[in-house]
């Protein structure tokens, strides 16, 4: 390799020389520990540290990397401390997560690290996320992202590409070309000649570089880095280095040519460079020596802690109690002046207010700029408080909702519109792996709003119709809203956007401009976790939310003679199953209707809370009505029979006769 092309002095030669060799020496410790049985799985860099180094050292300690499960130097060329990634990789308390997630699974905001988790690619849209939080803030600073290559065959590479070339944002996309996606070689992951090449149809300004050289990547990365705080965009670079491990330690390397691995082995950065220090007089083997003797003592002062650090104690309280992050409900009061709006208006104004008292909310998602959204919700926004704020993006749901995620981690907050609840899937790794569970792991909150048009009853079809609440009720993590009316919509939006934690905050669209009522003028509050009293009576308890609530209500005033207790949940999680339970212990019966199809729905869990719980007082089987269980049909007469609302009054009243 050739490095006397480099200009650099000797303190910055040994810096470099030391920062490679402390992650050899540490992978070298951890492969003992591995066959020793003391840490479970090791993901080897062994032959991959110049890159991480070298990207490292050449960033500012405040710019943020993202780095993967090959990138140990990343967090010892930041000073990381070793015994808390020792307690880390063994499962302690002591560990980033305390013992709930492995290897680099974390993030350390005290070093600017955010880590990967196993679905590699929505990272590289929570850099772009990053990027653009620094943007807006006028914060001249670069944001790094490694990936392998075999994550850039995923969507989410070429999502957050996208977007950041739109938008211009300082993401250094740093991709390990080491050969191999566990075992399928490159030439079964991409037909372009060089990873580099990808960049090119994004416009993006891209590289190919040897990843093995140190000098080469820390003075490319560091050129770079300085044009782009100066000039903000985003750039590519694939690092051509080769794993010489297996992917991890029990996959072994059989698959790989022992031609190609001689090769590769030749091309060691680490011995290549130490060669190169001593052959130039720059590092003594007395120095060499000295170097490696102060690493070796620190690892040996670490890993002599191994037997001492507490193993994670498990308490079904605390872990509870780390899947969101803390937040105090700030009950802001209803005022007296009132406007009779529509439910679609509600939202709006809510919307509004919250960007006025917020200005570090962001809002996100397609067409709802100067379009104002399909739905309006947002027109005139653009005008009052222009374009930074309010993005419209590309059709990318994966990368924008990665991308609320980055603008959290950095302090800000983010409102992003599916265009329909049903796009949602498209995002849905990003949501249930990423959001929902990163305060959990590592304490990291997603201060993050989703705002979900949805339902049917207006003959859209199965692709704009769905309301598909219980595919994120189901996943912890996750809090979900569900208003009926004007009045509580635009309250419980306040309260979402002011909680710390990821919302999904469904809208029906049948209700949009069908429904109007009083609404508070100014800014107010409803709080999480309460539902209503709609009806109060003795016969029976109904429950229901959403349009599910109307479709009650209608039925009801056709039957006067019934005098119902009708319970609007509002929030489906947190779920306020106290208050049905108190219903049922009154009345002794209770129905269920909700739009969603019956089976693994939020209908089934309340039936089997109010089984367990109020068996005792039941006087009849519990009953649940919803929509048949097939896809949402287009035509009217089709989704009318389809809906669980043609079937209500029959099963009420059968109940009632029971």
């Amino acid at each position: 390799m050739n490095y006397s092309k480099y200009q650099i002095s000797k303190e910055m030669h040994l810096q470099l020389y030391t920062a490679m060799l402390k992650p050899r020496m540490i992978e070298e410790k951890m492969l003992v520990l591995l066959r020793q049985g003391k840490i479970s799985k090791w993901f080897s860099g062994i032959g991959q540290e110049a890159i991480s180094v070298g990207v490292t050292s050449a960033l500012k300690d405040n710019e943020y990397i993202l780095p993967m499960h090959r990138n140990l130097g990343v967090f010892t060329t930041r000073n990381v401390p070793l015994d808390k990634l020792f307690a880390q990789w063994q499962g302690k308390q002591y560990g980033f997560t305390k013992g709930r997630d492995r290897s680099f699974h974390f993030g350390s905001q005290a070093h600017n690290i955010i880590g990967m988790i196993s679905h590699l690619g929505p990272q590289l849209g929570v850099a772009d996320g990053i990027a653009l939080a620094h943007k807006l803030k006028n914060k001249k600073l670069v944001t790094a992202v490694f990936s392998g290559e075999g994550g850039t065959s995923e969507g989410d590479f070429h999502e957050a590409l996208n977007l950041a070339a739109v938008w211009d944002l300082p993401v250094l996309f740093c991709v390990e070309n080491n050969g191999y996606a566990i075992s399928t070689p490159t030439n079964e992951q991409f037909k372009c000649k060089s990873i580099a090449d990808k960049g090119i149809g994004y416009g993006i300004e891209s590289y190919s570089i040897n990843g093995n050289n140190i000098l080469k990547v820390y003075k490319k990365v560091k050129k770079l880095a300085k044009s782009m705080r100066k000039n903000p965009r985003p750039i590519l670079i694939e690092f051509r280095t080769f794993r010489v491990r297996g992917h991890e330690e029990a996959s072994g390397t059989k698959y790989v040519p022992k031609k190609i691995l001689k090769k590769w082995k030749a091309k060691d950065p680490l011995e290549n460079y130490e060669n190169y220090l001593i052959n130039k007089n720059i590092l003594s083997k007395e120095n060499k020596r000295l170097i490696k003797n102060k690493i070796d003592n620190e690892l040996k002062l670490n890993t002599s802690s191994f037997n001492a650090m507490e193993d994670s104690e498990y308490s079904i309280k605390k872990e509870l109690a780390d899947v969101f992050k803390k937040h105090y409900y700030q009950d802001i009061p209803q005022g007296a002046i009132v406007k009779n709006i529509r439910f679609v208006d509600a939202i709006s104004e809510g919307l509004k207010q919250s960007m006025e008292i917020h200005d570090n909310l962001i809002i996100m998602g397609q067409d709802i700029a100067e379009y104002g959204g399909v739905f309006k919700i947002t027109e005139g926004f653009v005008e009052k408080f222009g374009k930074n704020r309010i993005r419209n993006t590309p059709i990318c749901e994966s990368a924008i909702i990665s991308a609320a995620m980055g603008l959290s981690i950095n302090g800000m907050k983010a409102m992003v519109e599916m265009q329909f609840a049903d796009f949602a899937s498209s995002g849905f790794n990003s949501i249930v792996n990423y959001l929902a569970k990163s305060h959990y792991r590592w304490g990291q909150n997603a201060d993050v709003v989703i705002r979900m048009p949805c339902g049917g009853g207006i003959s859209a079809g199965p692709f704009h119709s769905q309301t598909n609440e219980a595919w994120f009720t189901k996943t912890p993590g996750l809090k979900v809203v569900y208003p009926a009316f004007p009045i509580d919509a635009k309250g419980l939006l306040a309260t979402a956007i002011n909680d710390p934690n990821p919302v999904l905050f469904f809208e029906h669209k049948a209700l949009y401009r069908t429904i109007n009522e009083n609404v508070p003028a100014d800014y107010y509050t409803t709080p999480f976790g309460k539902a209503s009293f709609i009806e109060s009576g003795e016969d029976i308890t109904v429950v229901s939310y959403g349009l599910g609530v109307h479709w009650a209500i209608e039925t009801l005033n056709n039957n006067s003679d019934i005098n119902a207790d009708l319970i609007d949940l509002r929030t489906l999680h947190p779920l306020d199953i106290e208050t049905v339970y108190t219903s049922v212990k009154k009345t002794g019966r209770l129905i269920i209707l909700q739009e969603d199809s019956l089976f693994g729905s939020i209908s089934s869990d309340i039936s089997a809370l109010v089984t367990e719980n109020c068996f005792d007082y039941l006087d009849a089987p519990i009953k649940r009505v919803a929509s048949v269980e097939t896809p949402i049909p287009f035509a009217a007469h089709l989704e009318e029979n389809y809906l669980g609302k043609s079937r209500f009054e029959t099963a009420l009243l059968e109940l009632l006769r029971y």
